[in-house]
């Protein structure tokens, strides 16, 4: 079995595309058009079209599926708050830490963050991992 240690942590980014916004509209069916109206948004408090808050937070799901704790762990639960908006142009790194291991329950629970180029958070959370046994299921 993988053991994992408290302050343990991996990182992914990915540079936000309007692409990214338009494709991500068409698959949750989310078209508020802070997203996607370039006129409707410059009236808002950004001032621009924003990311969708769940693109965002889908970035974790890269990092602790494939980074930490990576291949064979299966989500179990998410919480999120969103600090600040992510625009078009916008780099935003993903990072997990390890904040504890539950070997018996093979539970591992994480600190997860995003941070624009800026290195601003823009969404925090915590998010619990079921991860592989010594037989590498779950």
């Amino acid at each position: 079995m993988s053991t994992y240690t408290v302050g343990q942590q991996a990182a992914c980014s990915k540079t936000i595309t309007e692409s990214d916004i338009v494709m991500f509209a068409g698959l949750s069916g989310d078209f508020n058009p802070v997203h996607i109206d370039k006129e409707y948004a410059q009236t808002t408090r950004f001032k621009e079209r924003i990311a969708h808050g769940m693109l965002t937070s889908s970035l974790l799901s890269q990092l602790l599926g494939v980074h930490l704790p990576g291949k064979g762990s299966i989500y179990m639960e998410q919480s999120i708050r969103f600090k600040s908006p992510v625009y078009i142009g916008d780099t935003i790194t993903a990072k997990a830490t390890v904040q504890e291991f539950n070997e018996e329950k093979h539970v591992l629970t994480l600190l997860t963050e995003c941070f624009n180029q800026n290195e601003k958070v823009v969404l925090t959370g915590t998010a619990k991992m079921m991860v592989p046994s010594e037989g590498g299921t779950v």
